[in-house]
């Protein structure tokens, strides 16, 4: 890490790789050689449309993506998506399945509940305080649903799904803002992949949508604004109208990155160590909880508490003093919560477990 940076275990938006940051600093005044920064330039542009194009085919090959899929760059996040997903795909019977295992799925379906004639939820772990996926058998899936909807990795509870729901002929439609680019992912087995990019990716303000060119062909509501409509959007790049010219810029620099290390085969091992030596820590004493079923445990994002409501606001007032920031657990769970993207060095992960060791041994 650089002298004066810290290790930031911000949920998002969250660290970015230090050789992207540098490379933003080095090019913030003249980007590609155009004698002005990409913050000034012209989407319009000869030099933004190969920054565009370029960030488009790094998505494709980085996650693999098949080439009966577009990719899209669209306003509003992940939560825009939760409305733009049933005005464009969810006009045939009006109805679609929503497993809710979190937060986000969560307002995903009450959203969703604005546009369709029924946004079911077809399976959920919210009597448990979504601490577990359901499983494909607790699964009460539609023939006649438009789509599927899940919520990959949860961000605020730190569950991920370890299987890909079966759906039959329904596509199945994910959100997967707080795990894209941290594994390899079979492409083909999705309808709609989409995400805020301001966990793995790039800043706030952008959704990365990967969308099956046979769902383009649904007729989109009538109330579909253009900017979200997906048809007009893959029509025109993505740039029907000035994109978020910056998050792309940094999406393309980032997926750059992650083909210089060795791609999301490299990433995937690199997160599975850093989440093995939190977990195994948590899991080799009394002090912290988890909480989470084991083999639903999110590699991104790690909650744990200490019991008590008074040691977890000590434990993270004690943060700052380590380097540290971002590690109180989000409002709805309490305690704490470490997340490890990928950009999170190994060196900070190893650095929280000496923390919580040291407190641990201070309270005991």
């Amino acid at each position: 890490m650089t002298e004066g940076r810290i290790y930031n275990f911000s949920a998002g938006p969250s660290m970015l790789p230090e050789p992207v940051l540098c490379k933003i600093r080095d090019e913030m005044l003249n980007c590609g050689n155009s004698g002005m920064s990409v913050l000034e330039m012209s989407h319009r542009s000869k030099v933004y449309d190969g920054i565009i194009n370029a960030a488009v085919e790094n998505v494709k090959e980085v996650l693999g993506v098949p080439d009966n899929y577009r990719v899209l760059f669209l306003h509003g996040g992940a939560s825009g998506m939760f409305a733009a997903v049933p005005m464009n795909i969810g006009t045939g019977s009006g109805i679609a399945d929503y497993v809710v295992s979190g937060n986000f799925s969560g307002a995903a379906q009450k959203e969703a509940k604005k546009y369709l004639k029924e946004a079911r939820i077809a399976g959920t772990s919210e009597a448990d305080n979504f601490t577990y996926i359901p499983k494909q058998a607790d699964l009460n899936l539609s023939a006649d649903a438009d789509y599927v909807h899940v919520c990959w990795n949860n961000t605020i509870f730190g569950t991920k799904y370890s299987y890909i729901p079966e759906t039959g002929n329904v596509p199945l439609v994910a959100d997967m803002s707080s795990s894209i680019m941290s594994e390899p992912v079979d492409v083909s087995k999705f309808g709609i992949i989409y995400a805020g990019v301001q966990k793995n990716l790039a800043p706030a303000g952008l959704a990365l949508m990967i969308i099956r060119e046979d769902l383009l062909e649904r007729e989109a509501m009538k109330i579909t604004p253009k900017i979200w409509n997906f048809k007009t959007e893959a029509e025109k790049n993505s740039m029907l109208n000035t994109p978020a010219t910056f998050p792309i810029y940094v999406v393309k620099l980032v997926t750059d990155y992650l083909k210089e290390q060795g791609g999301l085969a490299a990433m995937k091992a690199r997160n599975e160590e850093k989440a093995a030596l939190l977990y195994d820590d948590l899991d080799s004493q009394d002090f912290y909880k988890s909480g989470v079923n084991k083999e639903d445990r999110s590699m991104m994002n790690v909650v744990f508490r200490t019991g008590s409501d008074e040691l977890d606001k000590e434990f993270v007032a004690g943060q700052a003093a380590k380097g540290f920031s971002n590690l109180k657990g989000h409002r709805l769970v309490g305690g704490m919560r470490a997340s490890i993207y990928n950009a999170m060095p190994k060196e900070g992960v190893e650095a929280l477990i000496d923390y919580m060791k040291e407190f641990a041994a201070s309270h005991q």
